[in-house]
């Protein structure tokens, strides 16, 4: 795409006293604009008739510097559609230089994504994703071109509340109440764009530097990140086949005085096990004798197979202290940025204060677009929809386990979530395998990373929900055959 350039007064200056001849003036100021990388090769320039009127030198001048600039390679013309910057240009000189910039900053290069961008042309075990293609995107779009074009659309393009519109707060409110067992007030939700800033605004509310936090391990590395980076001394709680072992946070307690406990209880990540309900009331018990606060993160609540949903730690009536995260990402699509947080009112109050000033408002139109889903029934259905393809999946991955890796792995069929937490019964990198795997067309994430220590944990988490049954069966198949 060819690009026009901007009005050329600003950029050039001419000085017609100058002993160099006004058209090489032209000519060096279009070459420095290259070679400061303003002027890239395609770039379109303004016909000499333009140019010449916008710094006031006759045409024949412009002409002039063109017809230089062109003999000496930096520029090129197309028959009948104009004049560019040519597309190789004239081997530049390089220059010593002390301009860089020369203050200090924090250097966050260190801090990983969770899964890299991959090929469409990959299988890909995520983290446990959906699958976008079976998000209600139909009625999405319908839903946001109504709200964008109602009469008093006006209303919503100044500023909304900070803590995010209050019908899509409403909605979620009664959906927290109906589905969660959840005692939700609509003035204690703050949307955010997806469940990580939930996560961030939440520590830089509560965590000051030094503060004692206490997390699974394994765990979900953006989590240890954010506290790390909020100054927090972090504390690794071992998990096993019931959960959080909440009995080593016990004889933690007695030492270190603790901030919060941050936890994924109904789908741990990354080992998808499901916190037991005699372990959910110690750890709130513990919570009110301490003095913590508990994050509960609860990032896919809705796709639970084996028995009835368990309710969030949030629900019980004893937990007062409870900081609950959620998201619509999952149920409808990651790209879809809805995310929220509801606590104590007080905590609620201060986390949207700061909400305000790093990001003033959420997408009014996108959250009432997903308010209006939410009250027709919409997503409903397609969570209805969404479980039962899922629910197939799961059966398909574990035949394909069964069949393709038998008694070289150890795992237990997940309760529910997205993946599946595979051991394996002998010693191998993660790392490694992750890259034997990308030649062979297949995507894993290693999971040295959840252990905190770079220690091999001997296990993939395989994300299913958003491959098809051939898909899951090819990549398994690839995975034994590297293996």
């Amino acid at each position: 795409m060819v690009q026009m350039l901007r009005p050329w007064k600003t950029i050039l200056t001419l000085d017609f006293g100058n002993k160099l001849a006004v058209y090489r003036q032209i000519a060096e100021g279009i070459i420095a604009e290259i070679r400061k990388g303003r002027l890239k090769p395609g770039t379109a320039l303004p016909g000499t008739r333009v140019l010449a009127e916008d710094i006031g030198v006759n045409r024949k001048t412009v002409v002039l510097a063109y017809d230089a600039l062109i003999a000496e390679g930096w520029l090129e013309t197309a028959d009948k559609k104009g004049t560019f910057v040519s597309a190789e240009l004239p081997k530049l000189k390089t220059t010593q230089t002390n301009a860089g910039s020369n203050f200090q900053f924090n250097n966050h290069s260190n801090i990983e994504t969770l899964q890299a961008r991959t090929p469409s042309s990959l299988i890909t075990f995520n983290d446990g994703l959906p699958d976008v293609r079976l998000a209600p995107m139909d009625e999405l779009a319908k839903a946001y071109k109504r709200i964008f074009q109602q009469k008093t659309r006006w209303r919503m393009m100044g500023y909304g509340h900070e803590q995010g519109d209050e019908r899509l707060r409403v909605a979620l409110a009664d959906m927290l109440s109906h589905k969660r067992g959840m005692t939700a007030n609509f003035a204690n939700i703050c949307i955010t764009r997806g469940s990580q800033m939930a996560l961030y605004l939440t520590v830089n509310t509560l965590i000051k530097t030094g503060d004692y936090v206490a997390m699974e391990c394994p765990g979900y590395l953006p989590a240890w990140q954010t506290f790390k980076n909020a100054g927090a001394q972090m504390i690794t709680v071992n998990v096993d086949e019931k959960g959080l072992v909440v009995d080593e946070l016990e004889q933690i307690c007695k030492v270190k005085r603790l901030k919060a406990v941050y936890v994924t209880p109904h789908h741990q990540f990354p080992t998808a096990v499901s916190m037991k309900v005699e372990r959910r009331l110690k750890l709130i018990e513990l919570s009110n004798r301490y003095g913590f606060a508990i994050i509960e993160d609860d990032y896919d609540h809705e796709y639970h197979f084996e028995t009835k949903s368990l309710l969030p730690l949030a629900s019980e009536v004893q937990a007062v202290n409870v900081i609950y995260i959620s998201s619509l990402s999952k149920l409808v699509a990651p790209a879809v940025r809805i995310g929220y947080v509801t606590g104590p009112a007080e905590f609620i109050s201060s986390l949207s204060q700061l909400r305000s000033i790093i990001d003033r408002q959420g997408d009014v139109i996108m959250e009432q677009a997903i308010a209006e889903l939410m009250e027709n029934g919409a997503i409903n259905r397609h969570a209805k929809r969404a479980y039962n393809v899922y629910k197939e999946r799961r059966e398909v991955m574990d035949q394909n386990l069964r069949r393709y890796l038998g008694d070289r792995i150890t795992y237990r069929k997940p309760e529910g979530g997205l993946a599946f937490w595979i051991k394996f019964n002998h010693e191998l990198s993660t790392e490694m395998l992750s890259s034997q795997l990308l030649k062979k067309g297949v995507s894993v994430m290693s999971t040295e990373r959840f252990s905190f220590d770079g220690k091999s944990l001997n296990a993939l988490r395989l994300g299913y929900a958003s491959l098809t049954a051939a898909e899951l069966e090819e990549g398994i198949r690839t995975i034994a055959s590297v293996i």
